[in-house]
């Protein structure tokens, strides 16, 4: 379906198997060559998190693709859930699903960020006809505890600024120190993916009630190790992507996972933690070049 004219992408609006409304982006190529991505954001992000990757893909020369970029439910513009219980990667991936089945896609690129990739991990597992290739932004079977009291520490505590300049010296201030590769002009592009916008002002664009998923974790304890579900991604050609300063995936972490994997591939984004933003030049070319190596039509 060709966008209007001047726009990249189309909003899309769907109903989950339980009458909940979300959303998500399709970045259309003209042309579609590759397989279709489907793009899927951490934790309490949405998928405006993917706009320069999703662009990038959509108008490769070489390869250009469709994109979709999911926002989960209680996120972005999808409708927060009565329940909270649901904020479950399981049931996430079960939204993930129905919209693939919904748009026909199958044998997807999954490009999984943070909690993204860990609902990549169970589609493998699950769902296996659904993925062509994975990648995998800093993420890994096992989750840092530091990375992950960080992250809960925040998690419905962030205020909610009164300007969009707030917005973006807020997201600098509390980014900036994992993040010094991030050119300044581009916090501002960070901040309106953040926040949702309401009357030309930030509003919260994730539903707090996430954070009582998380109530109770004993982060004294060493988190749970995932290298079982790992193995569902061997059949995939999968790509790792690494924040240098991340706090999640450890470097001893992803060197396993590239000895055992049977075909992985990694990468290291220069000045970034977690996760890394998916903007600067040198990681969309890694990505594309990935994607389009293990396309249907070329493959290794």
């Amino acid at each position: 379906m060709p966008t209007p004219d001047g726009e990249l992408w189309q909003d899309i609006f769907f109903a989950a198997s339980d009458g909940l409304r979300l959303h998500a982006r399709h970045y259309p190529a003209t042309e579609a060559r590759g397989r279709p991505a489907i793009c899927l954001p951490g934790l309490s992000r949405n998928g405006r998190d993917f706009h320069d990757l999703a662009v990038s893909l959509s108008t490769d020369t070489r390869a250009p693709r469709d994109v979709y970029a999911i926002d989960y439910r209680g996120r972005g513009l999808s409708a927060w859930d009565k329940d909270w219980e649901n904020y479950t990667p399981l049931i996430e991936l079960e939204d993930t699903l129905d919209f693939m089945a919904l748009a026909g896609i199958h044998q997807a690129a999954i490009i999984g960020t943070s909690r993204g990739g860990l609902i990549a991990l169970a589609m493998a597992a699950l769902r296996p006809g659904a993925i062509g290739a994975v990648i995998l932004n800093d993420i890994g079977p096992v989750i840092e505890n530091r990375g992950l009291a960080r992250i809960i520490g925040h998690l419905g505590k962030t205020p909610t600024p009164r300007s969009w300049s707030d917005a973006t010296a807020l997201v600098r201030e509390m980014n900036e120190r994992d993040f010094p590769a991030v050119p300044k002009e581009q916090w501002e592009e960070i901040a309106r993916a953040l926040f949702n916008e309401e009357n030309g002002k930030p509003a919260p664009a994730y539903d707090p009630n996430l954070a009582k998923a998380f109530e109770g974790i004993d982060l004294r304890q060493p988190g749970a190790e995932q290298w079982g579900a790992f193995t569902a991604l061997y059949p995939f050609p999968t790509l790792t992507l690494r924040g240098e300063n991340s706090d999640i995936l450890s470097e001893d972490t992803l060197e396993k996972m590239a000895e055992l994997h049977p075909n992985l591939e990694t990468a290291t984004i220069a000045g970034e933690g977690h996760a890394p933003m998916l903007k600067d030049q040198r990681t969309l070319e890694t990505i594309s070049q990935f994607l389009a190596a293990n396309d249907p039509s070329r493959g290794r």
